[in-house]
């Protein structure tokens, strides 16, 4: 298995160490949640007012969020499957403010580095279709995104 991680930081502030510990957490989420094929993800990082113009833009909402996912494989109806390719899995895009990842680290009293942690694995959840839309569906996925993380020795 092989999570190929396209990443870009647009804002050039991320360390090149924050990057690496990123790409290895979901890697290792990706074994957890049994990727076995190769896949696809691409990881943007960006501030405040270019998160806020693509929450605006694509979900209606103007204001500054943390991270927002686009999932690519949700299934439509009719849709062709192209058998024989040898292609990587595509699961989306992830996009995290690198402003909002520091302001939450310090408001919830924890490092930087644990609260991208935590958004890149929340946004590589719901890549996968874990949502948080009714409290049954909000457990599962804090659950998953709890385990992941300790797993690889990211606990508050």
């Amino acid at each position: 298995m092989a999570l190929l991680i396209d990443a870009i930081d647009k804002t050039e502030k991320l360390t090149e160490e924050n990057l690496m510990m990123v790409e290895k957490l979901l890697i290792h989420a990706a074994e957890i949640e049994e990727i076995h094929e190769d896949a696809e993800v691409s990881l943007i990082f960006v501030s405040n007012p270019k998160i806020q113009e693509i929450n605006k833009e694509y979900r209606g909402k103007d204001q500054v969020t943390d991270v927002i996912s686009f999932a690519l494989e949700e299934s439509l109806e009719g849709e062709v499957i192209i058998q024989g390719a040898q292609l990587p899995r595509v699961l989306g895009d992830i996009i995290i403010s690198l402003d909002r990842t520091k302001d939450q680290a310090e408001e919830y009293g924890h490092s930087f580095k644990r609260e991208l942690g935590f958004l890149a694995v929340h946004g590589f959840l719901h890549l996968l279709g874990y949502d948080h839309m009714n409290e049954e569906d909000e457990k599962r996925m804090f659950a998953r995104q709890n385990e992941i993380l300790a797993g690889f020795g990211l606990e508050r």
